[in-house]
């Protein structure tokens, strides 16, 4: 179902092929998307072709989009939508924290951990951003290849926020007719499903690797769950996320 809303202003943060992909869907519903991009040749090469050649190769960028490698151009919209690597992702808030509006939200769509502190990416957002600045928080995550989104082929998502109104806003805001968006408010355990399933397909490909077989694929992919499952119910995530598109429907596609 197409649902509609009101055109939005939107910033991205991050022009890999997820980003892209992302900054096009938006763009195609309707909303006014600047794509924050850290390489200024991938600009210029944006702006030139348009079309994401090193990332997302073959795919037209919708004409309304707009460049950047200004973070102010981003983080002053209402909605900020980040797709940048988790690694890198605190510095990026870091530096963009005093550029941030009042009542403004962020979307999360980084699948990650971050290495040195084992914080997610809800954690490292509101570690930086300060009490005085009220900022609503999302995760975006589920089964989706890029190329596959960008190309129109159906997709489905979860959305993840403590505030349900919040939630619902961003579903209609996502949603299209091949792209379908559900909620919860299981920000934590949408966060974990997203990262820790990378953890299992790895091992899933060298299973494949040393010519073990479907057998055992099946076997990571079940276990893996479980063992996702139970460390994200000790971090206070809800037991269905894991049996839903966050945890087991990502789980088998990266797999």
């Amino acid at each position: 179902i197409c649902l509609k809303f009101k055109s939005e202003l939107i910033g991205v943060v991050g022009a890999g092929s997820w980003g892209t992909s992302l900054a096009n869907l938006l763009s195609s519903n309707g909303h006014d998307v600047v794509l924050w991009c850290y390489e200024d040749e991938l600009i210029t090469d944006l702006d030139l072709y348009r079309e994401n050649r090193k990332y997302l190769p073959n795919i037209n960028i919708n004409k309304n989009i707009r460049f950047t490698n200004k973070l102010e151009d981003v983080f002053s919209l209402p909605y900020v939508l980040l797709v940048s690597p988790t690694q890198f992702s605190r510095k990026i808030i870091e530096d963009s924290v005093n550029f941030m509006q009042n009542n403004s939200t962020i979307i999360s769509a980084s699948k990650g951990i971050e290495q040195k502190t084992l914080s997610t990416m809800s954690e490292i957002v509101f570690s930086i951003i300060p009490d005085s600045l009220s900022v609503s928080y999302a995760v975006l995550s589920g089964p989706t290849f890029a190329m596959e989104v960008a190309q129109g082929k159906p997709s489905a998502v979860v959305v993840a926020s403590n505030n349900n109104e919040k939630a619902s806003i961003l579903q209609e805001i996502f949603s299209n007719d091949n792209f379908r968006v559900y909620t919860n408010c299981d920000v934590i355990g949408v966060e974990l499903a997203g990262a820790l399933k990378n953890v299992i397909a790895l091992a899933a490909g060298i299973s494949d690797g040393l010519g073990y077989g479907f057998n055992a694929r099946a076997a990571l992919i079940t276990r893996g769950l479980a063992e996702i499952r139970r460390l994200g119910l000790r971090c206070g995530a809800h037991n269905q996320t894991f049996a839903g598109l966050a945890g087991m429907g990502d789980l088998v596609l990266t797999c």
